[in-house]
């Protein structure tokens, strides 16, 4: 799609989404906006010149000192994520815990490194995926992430997902998959459904770690989502070993 056609479905998309900012949020309407001007694995106009390298520093920077809710006033650290940031595969989760706070690194308790073994089971390391979750700052208490704090950060997850650009998406939990796409299934409904983002990337959601933790007879339901997601890839599925 050339220039001009994308700003003549920027037009139209303004409109739409003009009728939905009620529930989108100015934050959601002008990162749709910027993701139809440039289109996936494109920098903006403005940033034209500057490389992939330095389009994701400065978005990791911004990140960084970033005070556009009140976890900035509860938080030790920002957790930007990790890994291959051209990756073909990321996992999102929906906010970084205790450790996660900590350590400034996306899972890395218990349920982290049950995340681990589902990367490996498939073949691959941590350092060839890409991992995020939905909030970059720890809520208090570990509760759940606040509407207005998801329509925050928004905008640094949805370009994350433009600069990676990866072939697949697994979220990782309910509130990964509705920061993601407008549904309103729990997760037990939709896990295992291939869906589609913008830019025709794939997401596929799958139960939370910390679901497997405490209900581990679904590990055998998550181990099939992982091989959907390989078969996406176009890699093998290793042989499970036995424990």
């Amino acid at each position: 799609m050339g220039a001009e056609d994308r700003r003549g479905l920027a037009r139209d998309l303004a409109a739409t989404l003009r009728t939905r900012n009620v529930y989108l949020g100015s934050e959601r309407v002008a990162s749709q906006l910027r993701f139809a001007l440039t289109g996936p694995g494109e920098a903006p106009a403005a940033g034209a010149s500057a490389s992939r390298e330095e389009l994701w520093q400065s978005l990791k920077d911004e990140a960084l000192q970033c005070r556009k809710c009140r976890l900035c006033e509860t938080r030790r650290t920002v957790v930007f994520g990790e890994g291959s940031p051209t990756a073909d595969l990321m996992f999102i989760g929906e906010a970084p815990g205790r450790d996660e706070d900590e350590q400034g690194r996306p899972f890395v308790g218990r349920a982290g490194k049950l995340l681990t073994q589902m990367i490996e089971a498939m073949g691959l390391r941590r350092s060839d995926v890409f991992i995020a979750n939905v909030l970059k700052c720890r809520p208090p208490d570990n509760r759940d992430p606040a509407p207005d704090e998801v329509e925050s950060c928004r905008p640094y997850l949805e370009r994350q997902i433009e600069l990676i650009d990866p072939k697949v998406v697994c979220a990782l939990g309910r509130h990964a998959v509705r920061s993601l796409v407008d549904v309103s299934q729990g997760i037990t409904k939709i896990r295992g459904r291939k869906l589609v983002l913008p830019g025709g990337r794939t997401l596929l959601p799958t139960y939370h770690p910390a679901y497997l933790l405490r209900n581990p007879a679904a590990k055998r339901e998550v181990w099939e989502d992982l091989k959907t997601i390989l078969g996406i890839l176009g890699l093998p599925v290793p042989e499970r070993r036995s424990r």
